[in-house]
């Protein structure tokens, strides 16, 4: 979709910055990035904000190949982001009839018979509609069938969907994950027992079939849970300028590792690397960082590379 992004309050009015936005081609970005062949699936609009999204993807490395562009006047969805109160930001979705909103299984399956290694989905599309909640699915579903290791970051959005709901569509989807990702608050929208520990929640998914639950743990860092046991790994310090983008940064960060076939400490390592590239520039995924770049953060301050 389309992101405008604000200076100040919008009920103030001045000038927006235009760009794009979505948690999956955040990801999608920050994997083209790293080195990695990604292929991006879904819709958008015959508008000029559709063409920017997918030039945008096209410029940074990612194959298209497989978007489809809506012919019925549906238009690419937008989102405004303001900023409120240091880095607190609040985010207004426009999504409804959107052609991202009419995504369905048609959409996506092709993109997956071409030969995969990970399929990335999130808790965003299936609160779009019923037929988007269909594609997230059914494309997890024949994924797994297909030995395509599926990953799920949770990415539970209040202004799109109940909490009950999301569970509703969300907990069959565990049953067809293998990585599971989501921050401490969303653990209980995959759960029969919604107020179960962290520790209950976790041996719950591991038990249903999930082969990993990384949590985000934000300033804290994250943690990775297998049957082997538990991972930490404390966040990177840096000055936070923007928080948007940073999950997404950190799963890309992570399926980079797992693509490099890095074991856990690393990959967590490289995720809340990216999540602190996100967090320490502006925008969803304008600041991530390239595969060359990734050591900057252990430059000493004030370092100018010449």
């Amino acid at each position: 979709m389309a992101a405008m992004r604000a200076h100040g309050a919008l009920r103030l009015g001045g000038s927006l910055g235009l760009s794009v936005a979505g948690a999956e081609s955040n990801v999608a970005i920050g994997l083209a990035r790293l080195g990695h062949r990604v292929r991006w699936a879904g819709r958008v609009g015959a508008d000029e904000l559709g063409a920017l999204v997918l030039r945008t993807l096209r410029a940074e490395g990612i194959d298209t190949t497989y978007a489809v562009t809506d012919d019925t006047g549906r238009p690419t969805g937008l989102l405004l982001t303001e900023p409120r109160l240091g880095t607190l930001t609040r985010v207004s979705y426009y999504r409804a009839g959107s052609a991202g909103s009419a995504v369905s299984p048609a959409d996506v399956l092709p993109a997956l018979a071409s030969g995969a290694r990970v399929l990335h989905l999130t808790g965003i599309t299936p609160a779009l509609s019923p037929s988007a909640a269909e594609a997230v699915l059914t494309a997890a579903t024949k994924a797994r069938d297909a030995g395509i290791t599926v990953c799920l970051d949770v990415n539970y959005r209040s202004r799109l969907w109940t909490a009950d709901r999301a569970r509703t569509v969300l907990r069959p989807m565990t049953a067809h994950t293998d990585l599971l990702i989501a921050s401490e608050d969303e653990l209980p929208l995959l759960l029969e027992r919604p107020d179960a520990d962290e520790s209950e929640a976790v041996q719950s998914l591991l038990a249903a079939g999930v082969g990993e639950v990384v949590i985000k743990r934000g300033a804290r860092g994250a943690t990775s849970f297998t049957a082997d046991g538990a991972t930490d790994c404390a966040a990177r310090q840096v000055d936070a300028v923007d928080l948007v983008g940073a999950g997404d940064a950190f799963v890309a960060g992570y399926l980079s590792g797992l693509l490099g076939g890095t074991d856990t400490p690393a990959r967590l390592h490289r995720a809340v690397t990216t999540a602190a590239f996100a967090v320490a520039t502006r925008g969803d995924w304008e600041g991530l960082p390239t595969q060359d770049e990734l050591g900057l953060f252990d430059q000493p301050d004030g370092t100018t590379i010449r």
